[in-house]
């Protein structure tokens, strides 16, 4: 193999080209693997999965033994902030994740005031452990959910179609939404420090329904938490590298890295990609933007899509990714043809 940059991912978050594209994709480690699949039934539960640091490491370096990427990121949950702040987590085959006792005006105090250090060190220890084996030529990411797509799940105590319980707990009652946010934001900082003293290279901030909001809310509930998250973090750890993907922001992405000064921005599949080009990079690294469905799809529109992103992109700071993370029954094969068509490309 030819040896390249131990870090072409951080060269690109540093504001340096890269002497190839950087790549990786949302969920690498995942049901579409045929290893992963047998270590989660060994694992018996998604739960024991992720926070079971042999289990994790070893589920997180998977991909990373298929596949050139560039990257590996901790296989872990969103939902673990509100766990180890004291809302049971479970997994429902089938249904997704279940949180109780459910978030309202009036129950905050139910919540703790800092993470419980016993949940959240199995995930620390999951990172020391892949530091440990990961592969020179690849960068480790660690990562959290924003305190909006964080507390949508919070109140609901599920995932919903439209996130409407947490909007209108933000509608009616925004001092209470405000104290849980900033709960969020204090325990996101927490929580991703552990992970850079730990090992992590980096981290990305997971926002995956920012796209609900109209703008006002989404400066509000989004932007400033965000950057919030990232003044906490660098005043701990400095110049501490943050990707952020604020999903389906669409025209509030410009004002999103305006106030947020993340060193990358991670971007879905409905971002127009001249957009993406003229507005984006010139301001910030972009990550992205892969249909997933493209590449379940394969063949010529597999190959059409990752052309059109490296003919728009790929000159530029620029990490291939996904738009989100890939689907459980995208082929192997699939992925394979990818890689080697983003390697062609550059």
């Amino acid at each position: 193999m030819e040896m390249v940059s131990r870090q072409p991912l951080l060269d690109v978050l540093s504001g340096r080209r890269s002497e190839r594209t950087p790549v990786w994709m949302m969920r690498q480690a995942g049901r579409y693997l045929p290893e992963y699949r047998e270590l989660r039934a060994r694992a018996g539960s998604f739960l024991d999965l992720a926070l079971t640091p042999e289990y994790a490491s070893e589920v997180t370096l998977q991909p990373l033994r298929r596949f050139d990427f560039d990257a590996a990121i901790v296989f872990s949950d969103i939902l673990i902030v509100p766990h180890a702040l004291g809302q049971t987590l479970s997994f429902v085959a089938g249904e997704g994740p279940r949180l109780a006792p459910a978030i309202d005006a009036g129950n905050l105090s139910t919540l703790a005031d800092t993470l419980d250090r016993d949940i959240v060190a199995r995930v620390y220890e999951a990172i020391a452990r892949t530091r440990a084996a990961l592969p020179k030529t690849a960068a480790l990411l660690g990562f959290c959910g924003a305190p909006w797509t964080v507390a949508t799940y919070m109140i609901a105590g599920q995932g919903t179609p439209d996130q409407a319980p947490a909007r209108l707990l933000a509608y009616r009652h925004p001092d209470a939404f405000g104290q849980l946010v900033d709960r969020l934001v204090t325990a996101s900082i927490e929580y991703l420090c552990g992970q850079f003293e730990a090992g992590a290279d980096a981290v990305q901030l997971f926002d995956t329904w920012a796209g609900v909001l109209p703008p006002e809310e989404f400066a509000r509930w989004c932007v400033a938490p965000a950057a919030a998250i990232v003044a906490g973090v660098r005043a701990r750890i400095p110049n501490a590298k943050i990707i952020g993907f604020p999903r389906g922001a669409g025209m509030n992405l410009v004002p999103y890295l305006e106030a947020v000064p993340v060193n990358a921005v991670s971007i879905d599949w409905m971002t127009r990609l001249d957009y993406a080009r003229s507005e984006l990079q010139t301001r910030r690294a972009v990550q992205g933007n892969l249909d997933p469905l493209a590449l379940r799809a394969g063949g010529a529109a597999l190959d059409y899509s990752v052309d059109a992103i490296m003919a728009a992109l790929g000159d530029g700071p620029f990490i291939f990714n996904l738009g989100h993370g890939i689907l459980p029954d995208t082929p192997v094969a699939h992925v394979e043809r990818m890689l080697a068509r983003v390697r062609g490309g550059r």
